[in-house]
């Protein structure tokens, strides 16, 4: 069933403009099929920032006035995580669609309810796993599904910086979302068990770097490097296959994804005693990416899901996903690194 408005477009409201909600607020305010009426905050400086830089928009500290607003059809919530839920709920409770920042909530119940309420509601929930819109990701998956890099083998991912340093969450909750959900797009398919470990060392009992494993089925392994807490900024996944090698490195705009012909071949002849393996060396590709914003695609996605009644790709399930590894791994990680299965 498509949206039926007057306007043909879709009215937003939007809580929590600080850190990263002006970049959402400058995508959903460029995009043609929506218009943002209301954003709140409880800063005083971020409201201001709104009011000069989009002076047609209302700003607002009370949450209560985008629920209770009729016009409003869809809510970006764009708050710290611990607020997810909370907000999340309200809406969905009264029939708006939902787009909230990863992870979707902090702890599992919460994410099963907001699924269930969504579902019940007949609302779009759509989680900001931003990577899953990436060109570059998308790819990738394209090469998995067309066998071109072989049998994957596994898959390692950094995610360093030395900042942001959260108060509220710790480097594995803040970052890991982005390679978990990286990771099992590009597999179609989710982990059955986790470890992890890490430390804290600016601030007690907050892990600024953390060390995330993780075995899927098929004996495929992925580790994922988390830390605010570095002196290098990488945003670096590789792929290594059977019959190449592929490695996305998002800082790297002219050669955002290189494919090595690189592998190793058992050249062994029939009836031989053992077996010889020969290394291989090819050529280094790299693919043409048509870049487009991540971000962008990320709000015009949830946009044409409303209007045109789509399943969001990154929908509530796949926010629950996540949220279910990361719940296991920050029980490992708080258990000295023992493995834990998915969901426990």
């Amino acid at each position: 069933m498509k949206l039926e408005t007057r306007s043909d477009k879709v009215t937003l409201g939007m809580v929590g403009i600080g850190y990263w909600g002006p970049n959402l607020l400058r995508n959903f305010t460029q995009l043609d099929k929506c218009w943002m009426k209301i954003c709140c905050d409880i800063d005083e400086k971020s409201l201001k920032n709104v009011q000069s830089q989009y002076p047609g928009i209302k700003t607002t500290k009370q949450y209560s006035d985008l629920i209770d607003d009729p016009e409003i059809q869809a809510i970006i919530i764009s708050a710290p995580a611990i607020k997810h839920y909370e907000f999340a709920k309200l809406a969905i409770q009264n029939n708006k669609h939902v787009f909230v920042e990863k992870p979707l909530t902090l702890n599992i119940p919460d994410a099963e309810d907001l699924v269930r309420l969504a579902k019940e509601k007949n609302v779009k929930l759509m989680v900001g796993h931003l990577m899953e819109y990436h060109p570059a990701i998308e790819k990738l998956k394209q090469m998995i599904q067309n066998n071109e890099l072989g049998e994957i083998y596994y898959i390692y991912s950094q995610r360093v910086n030395l900042g942001r340093i959260r108060k509220d969450e710790n480097a594995l909750w803040s970052l890991a979302p982005h390679d978990i959900s990286i990771i099992m797009y590009l597999l179609e398919s989710e982990p059955v068990m986790v470890n992890a470990i890490g430390k804290s060392y600016i601030q007690d009992g907050i892990e600024d770097v953390a060390f995330l494993n993780m075995t899927f089925p098929n004996n495929i392994m992925a580790h994922v490097q988390l830390s605010w807490l570095d002196p290098h900024k990488i945003r670096m996944t590789t792929i290594v296959g059977s019959k190449k090698m592929a490695v996305f490195n998002d800082m790297d705009t002219s050669e955002m994804i290189k494919v090595y012909d690189k592998g190793v071949e058992n050249n062994s002849s029939p009836g031989s005693f053992g077996e010889s393996l020969v290394l291989r060396f090819g050529d280094v590709v790299v693919p043409y990416i048509k870049m487009v914003e991540p971000l962008r695609l990320e709000c015009q996605h949830f946009i044409d899901c409303i209007i045109n009644d789509k399943q969001p790709r990154s929908d509530g399930i796949d926010g629950l996903k996540v949220v279910k590894v990361l719940h296991s791994a920050q029980k490992s990680l708080k258990n000295g690194g023992i493995p834990i299965p998915v969901g426990e």
